[in-house]
């Protein structure tokens, strides 16, 4: 959702991109062959020293993703390799009105020398490709001659490797790492519970969600919302449930979700939150301290601080913290994944594997993610920091932050990245969770009975999906 194109970008993006496939035909013509120094060995005798002495043909690389974060990456990557001897013939198209899988599924089946050799899948959608129905396409990192080890040795937090995998076999990456924290105003936390450490406030809003609303009691006696909106109680509800939407094939209603039923109600009758909804404005107002009744936190990832509180606090800014949350858990992220086709021509295949191992596994101060996490993209520049993959990247970093008082939120959200789960995914999660959050608003307000909610839940399922229950 952040950082997303519009609809008529993504429109143009793909125009283009479909113009340059029909002019550029020969682009990687030939690239395993050139490269390969066999080849040069067998050229003929009688070749003129200026042929013999041709350079190998740089490697196209095509790289498919839905936002121009991970095609920036290729500029750094070209500048700090400038023996690399690639190219990257980029294709963004926005996930707007839904419009980047079917695209990419189209150019993933359709194969040939324009078929994406990587290719990005967010976590509203990414186990399609690393375990369901298009998980086929995609080449195991093992193959492309990444290890096991180097996931070890990286730190790579446990979510997003099982995120990645299918049969024990790993298939993608993410760079981010989106553990989750509960992020909070000093202010009031000193005016409630009298001091704004965060190991004390993560002690009164949690562990579990009982002491969550004994902190939001307390709250709202001198005034405040405990969050915006019961969106956002959702991710780490939905993400801390033992068991996914799908068991057996059918839809599976796991007691965790369902009682979202429940807390979200009691936010609404006890005067909680604002009932705002999450990516509205009267969101964006809490973060200011603007709306109805000032609000106490937000969850997150590092991201939410980065990218979007970051923009609309104003006057709240430096005013804030993260502290662990009630219950762990990841919202977001972007997985890297190489296509198996990629396999068959070693020059490609080397090429990809090194761009997918800068991104994901390198360590160095030289890799993406040690720039990522140090907000160094641009030489010179104070960049955005991030939360990273790598704890081992984030505990050589520094992730002081100025919207969170100075405070180094890598000593929270190494933790969080660790007690994430990501065995509780599905290929449906993203349409289902509209569903589910959509009925529950109602019964929240009063609208609908508990039993009528589900029932309604389980038939729009059924209708939209083809998805029957247990």
């Amino acid at each position: 959702m952040k950082r997303a194109l519009t609809a008529s970008t993504a429109l143009v993006l793909l125009s283009s991109v479909l113009a340059a496939c029909g002019s550029d035909s020969s682009n990687n013509a030939g690239a395993s062959k050139s490269a390969s120094p066999s080849a040069n060995a067998s050229a003929s005798s009688s070749a003129s020293p200026s042929e013999s002495a041709k350079p190998a043909e740089k490697v196209t690389i095509n790289l498919w993703s839905f936002t121009d974060e991970i095609p920036n990456m290729t500029k750094k990557y070209v500048e700090t390799h400038p023996d690399a001897n690639v190219e990257f013939k980029t294709t963004v198209i926005a996930t707007t009105d839904g419009a980047y899988q079917p695209a990419l599924d189209q150019a993933l089946a359709g194969g040939g020398k324009d078929a994406p050799d990587i290719y990005a899948a967010e976590s509203a959608f990414v186990l399609k490709y690393t375990q369901g129905d298009a998980s086929d396409y995609a080449a195991n990192y093992a193959d492309l001659g990444l290890s096991d080890q180097l996931v070890k040795d990286a730190g790579i937090a446990q979510y997003s490797v099982d995120i990645g995998s299918k049969d024990g076999q790993l298939r993608g990456l993410a760079y981010q790492a989106t553990g989750g924290a509960f992020i909070y105003r000093r202010s009031i936390a000193k005016d409630v519970f009298g001091t704004d450490d965060p190991a004390t406030i993560k002690t009164e809003v949690g562990p579990g969600w009982d002491k969550f609303y004994d902190a939001a009691a307390k709250l709202k006696a001198k005034g405040y919302g405990i969050v915006s909106g019961d969106g956002d109680i959702w991710h780490p509800i939905e993400n801390s449930s033992d068991k996914g939407w799908i068991e057996g094939g059918k839809l599976h209603i796991d007691p965790k979700r369902e009682q979202f039923l429940d807390l979200s109600k009691k936010l609404k009758d006890n005067g909680y939150s604002n009932d705002t909804k999450d990516w509205t404005e009267g969101w964006y107002a809490d973060m200011s301290g603007t709306g109805k009744q000032p609000i106490f936190g937000f969850f997150g990832p590092a991201w939410l601080i980065n990218y979007v509180m970051n923009g609309q606090v104003k006057d709240t800014n430096g005013d804030w913290a993260v502290t662990e949350p009630p219950t762990g858990f990841f919202w977001g992220g972007t997985w890297l994944l190489g296509n198996k086709a990629v396999l068959k021509d070693d020059a490609k295949k080397a090429a990809v594997a090194d761009f997918i191992k800068w991104v994901t596994l390198d360590t160095s101060e030289t890799g993406l993610q040690y720039y990522w996490a140090n907000g160094t993209m641009k030489d010179g520049e104070q960049g955005t920091k991030d939360s990273v993959a790598s704890s081992v990247v984030m505990s050589k970093s520094n992730g002081e932050v100025a919207l969170l008082g100075g405070q180094n939120m890598f000593d929270v959200f190494v933790p969080a990245n660790a007690n994430a789960t990501g065995k509780n995914l599905t290929q449906f999660d993203e349409s289902i969770n509209l569903i589910w959050r959509d009925q529950v608003r109602e019964y929240a307000n009063g609208t609908k009975d508990r039993d009528k909610t589900i029932a309604d839940f389980k038939q729009k399922v059924k209708d939209q999906l083809g998805i029957e229950s247990e």
